[in-house]
C-alpha cells in the first residue's frame, strides 16, 4: 500500500514538473507556433511598407513615373500632341427621362 502511495505521489509530482506552473508544455508549444507565425506575417507587412517607400520615392523624383500616373489615373495628354477619347456608357433606354 505504501508503495502505491509513493508511485503516485512520484507521478504526480512528475506530471507537475512537466505541465504545472504558470505555462504548461502546451501553452508554450501553442505560444512558440504563433511566434513565428506573427514573425513571418511582420516580415510580410515590412516587405510591403519597403516596396511602398521605393515607390513613394520613384512617384515624388522619377518623371516617367509621374507621367505613367497622371496618363492612367487623370487622363492628362501631352500639349496639342495628343487627343483624348472618353467613351461612356450608352444612355439608358428604360424609359427614364432626366428632368
Amino acid at each position: 500500500m505504501k508503495k502505491i502511495i509513493w508511485s503516485a505521489l512520484c507521478a504526480i509530482a512528475i506530471y507537475f514538473a512537466v505541465q504545472g506552473g504558470e505555462y504548461s508544455t502546451r501553452d508554450l508549444y501553442v505560444l512558440r507556433n504563433r511566434t513565428g507565425k506573427l514573425t513571418r506575417e511582420v516580415d510580410s507587412l515590412q516587405h510591403q511598407v519597403d516596396s511602398l517607400g521605393r515607390f513613394l520615392r520613384l512617384v515624388k523624383s522619377d518623371s516617367a513615373t509621374m507621367e505613367r500616373i497622371a496618363r492612367e489615373e487623370f487622363g492628362m495628354v501631352r500639349g496639342d500632341k495628343e487627343i483624348l477619347y472618353r467613351f461612356g456608357d450608352s444612355p439608358s433606354t428604360s424609359g427614364d427621362k432626366p428632368r
